[in-house]
């Protein structure tokens, strides 16, 4: 039986261990911004403070959960301010921040391009889904044709 030694860590270079952590932290940021939810939101709470409630009407099938979830984070990333007034009910409001405000802007760019390239996309689209049924009848003709057999090996001396 072999034995291992368990108490070994990788040694991993300062600069590789910063720049891995860097990066975990911008793809963080970017599922948070880019998520189904989030732009919603934001570009809701661009101009003016609103509460849980306009969000939620205002943002067609999500769930409170997910409202819920998607606000916090975006509150942990800085995107989001949250003000909540000391009244019976609780009144809560939230509002974008200058950092979400200069998120905006690329994300108007980003609409822009899409917008622009609308038609080309659906297009690819149909192409692609066009040439699928082509795509799968090869893939079964190439998978109904009888194999080769393999040679056979001289025997060994």
């Amino acid at each position: 039986m072999s034995q291992r030694n368990t108490d070994v860590t990788p040694q991993v270079p300062d600069s590789c261990a910063q720049i891995w952590a860097e990066m975990c932290t911008i793809r963080q940021v970017l599922d948070h911004v880019g998520g189904k939810w989030s732009i919603s939101i934001l570009l809701a709470a661009m101009n003016e403070p609103v509460r849980f409630s306009q969000l939620e009407r205002a943002i067609d099938g999500i769930s409170r959960r997910m409202l819920t979830l998607t606000l916090r984070n975006l509150e942990r990333d800085g995107l989001l301010t949250r003000t909540v007034y000391p009244t019976v009910p609780p009144k809560v409001e939230y509002l974008a921040t200058d950092m979400a405000r200069e998120l905006h802007e690329s994300l108007a760019s980003l609409s822009d391009w899409a917008g622009r390239h609308l038609g080309d996309i659906s297009a690819a689209r149909a192409a692609y889904d066009n040439a699928l049924p082509r795509r799968r009848a090869h893939r079964r003709a190439l998978r109904s044709r009888p194999r080769r057999q393999p040679r056979s090996r001289p025997p060994a001396p």
